[in-house]
């Protein structure tokens, strides 16, 4: 995956971001989240995850440490042809400070519309936290159309089953408590992408989640 971010975010652009996720998450629908793991081993779980086959990798910014492991990732990303995220993205700050360590994506835990616009103006796609009707609502106001769920697992799959009638346009990316034991049930309730992070470091999980691409992709590596 080596799409760039849109630069533009005039109204003629709205479905820029939308078509850059579409491109992002069209080769597999998993996704890792490598939430305070250090460099060496945000790294080597990276590897991993492109080895398998997921080519969307997050690294959470919430320390210095976080940082040095987003541009560790981002540099190991950059031999592979891949891009890399950055999330827990709270504030306008953290989007100047993502951009600048090379993230190409932002993810927020939940929806603030300044945050939101700061990305759009800085030409970076974003998916922002939802876990309501009134947030996906407002999300789709602001000219989003995917979007995470979070805590999935919190949430239930049921969840995304009903959020599908009022908004069949929005994409869910659902986070929180998801791995291989439960992937395949948010895939199935409608969810575009599941979301895994130390599933990453385990073998007999690993082999599951190879099993679940195979199956709906046949691209697992």
């Amino acid at each position: 995956m080596t799409s760039q971010p849109h630069s533009s975010t005039s109204n003629t652009d709205a479905a820029a971001p939308a078509a850059w996720f579409d491109d992002a998450f069209a080769g597999a629908p998993l996704m890792a989240i490598l939430r305070g793991m250090g460099v060496e081993r945000s790294v080597r779980l990276s590897e991993t995850a492109w080895d398998l086959g997921i080519d969307s990798v997050e690294v959470p910014l919430q320390t210095d440490e976080d940082e040095q492991a987003l541009l560790a990732v981002v540099a190991a990303a950059a031999a592979r042809g891949k891009s890399v995220g950055a999330g827990t993205i709270i504030t306008p700050e953290q989007v100047t400070r993502a951009a600048d360590a090379g993230a190409v994506y932002l993810v927020s835990p939940g929806l603030d519309p300044v945050v939101v616009r700061a990305a759009q103006e800085a030409g970076i796609p974003i998916l922002p936290g939802v876990a309501t009707p009134s947030e996906v609502q407002l999300a789709v106001s602001l000219g989003l159309t995917w979007l995470k769920a979070f805590p999935a697992t919190w949430l239930g799959s049921g969840w995304f089953k009903h959020i599908r009638g009022p908004f069949p346009q929005v994409r869910f990316v659902a986070t929180g408590g998801l791995d291989a034991s439960n992937v395949d049930e948010f895939l199935d309730a409608g969810v575009r992408v599941a979301a895994v992070g130390s599933a990453l470091e385990d073998a007999s999980q690993l082999e599951r989640l190879a099993a679940v691409l195979r199956a709906r992709t046949g691209s697992a590596r």
